[in-house]
């Protein structure tokens, strides 16, 4: 049976089944969180609220970069190496950003999917601090009741 365009084989997961960012909003929310640069692209990466939703993914290659056809080409070499790659690096629960350069053109493909999977890794792996910082620590002082709290006498001071 062959595939239609977009289609993959039953049980496999590609960029297709990825949600893509579409408005303004949605980038600038990513572009707050990890970022992760390799010689052809940028990764930006954010966590979602709910860590249950499928993975997002937006494209963006400035006019600096080229032409239409220029940015064109750059965005189709990411979305491909992307789509080869998402069942490796897609997790649930975050939403990534890739800003194409020009100089993903001569990369040579089999670099450019290695790049992607290591720029994701780090990625995870900065979003995975950022969520133990966010951990409740020990409670601070400010955060204890006003009666635990000390007179508000500078220590040391005897007046």
């Amino acid at each position: 049976m062959a595939l239609g365009l977009g289609m993959a084989p039953q049980g496999t997961r590609t960029w297709d089944a990825m949600r893509r960012l579409k408005k303004r909003a949605e980038f600038l929310a990513v572009a707050r969180g990890a970022r992760s640069a390799r010689r052809g692209f940028v990764l930006q990466s954010a966590l979602l609220a709910d860590a249950e939703v499928d993975p997002r993914c937006g494209f963006t290659v400035t006019k600096k970069v080229g032409n239409a056809v220029v940015r064109n080409r750059v965005r189709r070499r990411l979305k491909e190496a992307l789509r080869l790659e998402a069942d490796r690096v897609a997790r649930p629960g975050r939403d990534h950003v890739l800003i194409g350069r020009r100089e993903s053109l001569d990369l040579d493909f089999a670099t450019l999917r290695a790049d992607l999977v290591g720029a994701f890794a780090q990625a995870h792996k900065t979003l995975a601090k950022s969520i133990a910082s966010a951990a409740p620590a020990a409670a601070r002082p400010a955060d204890l009741p006003a009666a635990d709290r000390t007179s508000g006498e500078t220590p040391g001071i005897v007046g």
